[in-house]
C-alpha cells in the first residue's frame, strides 16, 4: 500500500502524522553514532579516572619530644616522599596552640601533654587520638626561684602562679593543691606561655612556674631554679599524638607512616640521648647540659590507645569540668576512632 496516494493522504491526516514520526525515527538512525572507547585490541577501554593529587602534610611540633627528633633526623620526610606526599612543618610554644591551629584547619597531624586535648574537644575541635608514648611524670615540674623560702606546696596559698592555659601542667597543678589540702582559688594562676613566663618568673613577678620539659631542666641550668615537685605518683604527663577527624579517616597511610617513623625514633632517641641533646641544642636553642636533664626525665616507646587510657583521660576530663576550667561535659572516648 502506498502511503502517499492522493487518496489516502487526503482522507487520513492521522496517516500523515505517522509517516513523518516513522520517517523521522528513520532518519535519526542514519545520523552519526556515539563511538565507544577500545583498545588496540577491539577491546572496550575503560575511561580514565583522574587521581586527586596528594595533600602536602601539615605537622605540628614543639620543643623537644619525639616528633622534634624525628624532624631534625629527617626520617618522616623521606618515608613520605616514597608515598608520594610532601610535609610542612610548624613549630609552637605549647599544646593549647598546637591544637588551636589543628581546629581551624591549618595543620593535619600534631603532639600535645593530657591537657591539651581535652580542653580542645570541649571547644568543640576535630580531633582524635592515635596513639601515645609511656608515662612521664618526672617530665614535668613546679618551680620555685633559687633564693625562695617556699619550702611546701601549701605555703604557695595566695601566690602567683605561672603556667600555659590548657597545657598537661595545668591538670598537675590541679592535683598538686588538692594534695596539699588547698583549692585552685586559693591561688592566683597566671597564663603565660613559657617564654614569657620565664621571663615573669626571673624577675620575681611570679611566686613559682609549673612546666614541662626541656623548659624547666633549663630553667634550672640557666637561672638555678629549684623544682618544689612534680608529677611522680600524681599524674601520669602522657605524650599524645592527635590528628584532625577528617585527615586521620581520608589519609590512614600517612597515620601509619607517622606511627612508625615515631616508634623508630623512640628506639633510637633511647639509645643516644647524649647524640639527641647535642644535636637538638643548637636547633632549640637549649644548653646541650639541660637537654641531657630532661631527656633523662621523659620515656620512650608508642603505645595504642587503650581503654584504661581512655579512662585515665577521662579522670582529667571530669576534674577540669568540676573546676569549671571548661565549658561542658565531654566524653573522651568521642575523640577514639573506632575500630
Amino acid at each position: 500500500m502506498n502511503l502517499f496516494r492522493g487518496s489516502s493522504f487526503k482522507r487520513s491526516p492521522l496517516v500523515f502524522l505517522l509517516v513523518t514520526v516513522l520517517l523521522a525515527i528513520s532518519l535519526s538512525g542514519c545520523g552519526k553514532e556515539t563511538a565507544t572507547p577500545t583498545t588496540a585490541s577491539g577491546a572496550t577501554a575503560t575511561p580514565a579516572v583522574s587521581k586527586e593529587p596528594k595533600p602536602t602534610v601539615r605537622i605540628g611540633y614543639q620543643k623537644y619530644a619525639s616528633v622534634n627528633i624525628m624532624k631534625s633526623r629527617g626520617t618522616l620526610d623521606k618515608r613520605l616522599e616514597e608515598l608520594g606526599y610532601k610535609v610542612q612543618w610548624t613549630e609552637f610554644p605549647g599544646g593549647p596552640q598546637l591544637l588551636e591551629a589543628l581546629n581551624v584547619g591549618s595543620i593535619d597531624l600534631g603532639h600535645t601533654g593530657e591537657a591539651p586535648p581535652i580542653f580542645s574537644q570541649a571547644a568543640g575541635a576535630p580531633l582524635v587520638y592515635l596513639a601515645h608514648e609511656p608515662p612521664s611524670p618526672a617530665a614535668e615540674a613546679l618551680l620555685i626561684p633559687k633564693d625562695s623560702p617556699i619550702k611546701s606546696v601549701a605555703e604557695l596559698k595566695g601566690k602567683k602562679i605561672a603556667l600555659n592555659k590548657g597545657s598537661n601542667v595545668h591538670y598537675l597543678l590541679v592535683k598538686l593543691l588538692e594534695q596539699a589540702n588547698l583549692k585552685y582559688t586559693d591561688v592566683e594562676v597566671v597564663f603565660l606561655p613559657p617564654a614569657d613566663a620565664r621571663v615573669a618568673f626571673e624577675r620575681g613577678s611570679v611566686d613559682a612556674w609549673v612546666i614541662w620539659e626541656p623548659f624547666y631542666s633549663a630553667a634550672q641550668v640557666g637561672s638555678g631554679a629549684k623544682v618544689l615537685a612534680n608529677g611522680k605518683d600524681l599524674v601520669k604527663n602522657y605524650e599524645f599524638y592527635l590528628g584532625s577527624r577528617s585527615f586521620a579517616t581520608k589519609y590512614p597511610d600517612v597515620v601509619d607512616a607517622y606511627l612508625k617513623d615515631l616508634g623508630t625514633t623512640n628506639e633510637w632517641a633511647k639509645a643516644n640521648l647524649p647524640q639527641v641533646a647535642k644535636q637538638l641544642s643548637g636547633e632549640l636553642g637549649i644548653d646541650v647540659k639541660a637537654l641531657e636533664l630532661a631527656l633523662a626525665n621523659r620515656a620512650y616507646g608508642i603505645q595504642i590507645i587503650s581503654d584504661t587510657v581512655i579512662k585515665e583521660q577521662q579522670l582529667v576530663a571530669d576534674a577540669f569540668f568540676e573546676l569549671k576550667l571548661i565549658p561542658n561535659a565531654i566524653k573522651v572516648s568521642d575523640a577514639v576512632i573506632k575500630k
